[in-house]
């Protein structure tokens, strides 16, 4: 990246001054972020310390703005601060000192196989594993169009690129840059919904975007001890909120060592970044 930071990196990619877009799965559109050419940044991921037990977590969620954070008291409990920036390096910026910081969105790219994060995760939450889409291969991730992505993974894995992957592909391709520094706090990858399950002892069944889904989720996480804010900030849904919120609470059990992940031990692709979700 040289002397790029993540934030000019984001906006040089993705032709936009500052503002996100709605990447969420149900949401996306077919034709992806506008092709830039952007070329992969060639750095090895950045070190990370133990996470300090004393200091708060963050569960991040990608929304219109941008990006969400939900910052959890060091305890594990309570009703988190909410945040919304149009970065992930802003985002953390803004939220001071951190333990862990736990992001929806796929880190570590495979070169040409499935990841067993998707695969064990999609075979956890059972019927409700539609909610994990398989992660394009990196060349795929890095294509210039929909349609170069998915000659190129149906090359190295035998199947082309679902919408909504594509459609995020913008945060992924973020999140890659954005690693490759060292940071002040550990960082995990989650999947909100498969922290759902783990909190709840199985999987939901009802729909995150409905009132009924978002009332179930709400209270499976006041189970758990994390109060779910009861307005949320311009530039975020209910459902965004919802999800950091539940990606903080994993973040915490992370900073604790009582995180389950999938698979149990992470996988290294070429790209050095360990691929694992953290329940």
């Amino acid at each position: 990246m040289g002397r790029m930071g993540v934030t000019q990196w984001w906006r040089r990619l993705t032709g936009k001054g500052g503002r996100g877009t709605d990447t969420d799965p149900a949401t996306v559109r077919t034709a992806g972020p506008r092709s830039t050419g952007v070329s992969q940044p060639t750095g090895r991921p950045g070190r990370r310390p133990q996470p300090d037990a004393s200091l708060p977590v963050m569960g991040v969620d990608a929304c219109k703005a941008g990006w969400v954070g939900a910052v959890l008291d060091a305890s594990g409990h309570g009703t988190p601060h909410l945040l919304v920036r149009p970065t992930v390096a802003e985002l953390v910026a803004e939220a001071g000192p951190l333990a862990v910081v736990a992001v929806h969105v796929p880190m570590g790219l495979p070169d040409e196989t499935r990841r067993e994060a998707d695969v064990q995760t999609r075979r956890f939450l059972g019927a409700g594993g539609t909610s994990v889409f398989s992660t394009p291969v990196r060349e795929a991730v890095y294509a210039p169009s929909f349609g170069r992505a998915n000659q190129l993974n149906r090359e190295r894995v035998g199947s082309g690129v679902s919408q909504q992957a594509y459609g995020l592909r913008s945060r992924i391709l973020e999140v890659d840059a954005w690693l490759r520094q060292d940071l002040p706090f550990a960082v995990c990858e989650v999947n909100p919904e498969a922290s759902f399950a783990q909190l709840a002892g199985g999987p939901l069944e009802s729909r995150k975007r409905s009132a009924q889904g978002a009332e179930e989720r709400r209270r499976v996480l006041a189970g758990g001890g994390v109060v779910v804010p009861g307005t949320h900030p311009v530039g975020a849904g209910v459902d965004d909120v919802i999800d950091a919120c539940a990606a903080a609470w994993s973040a915490h059990r992370v900073k604790a060592g009582q995180a389950r992940t999938f698979p149990e031990s992470p996988e290294t692709f070429s790209d050095g970044i360990p691929a694992a979700i953290h329940v």
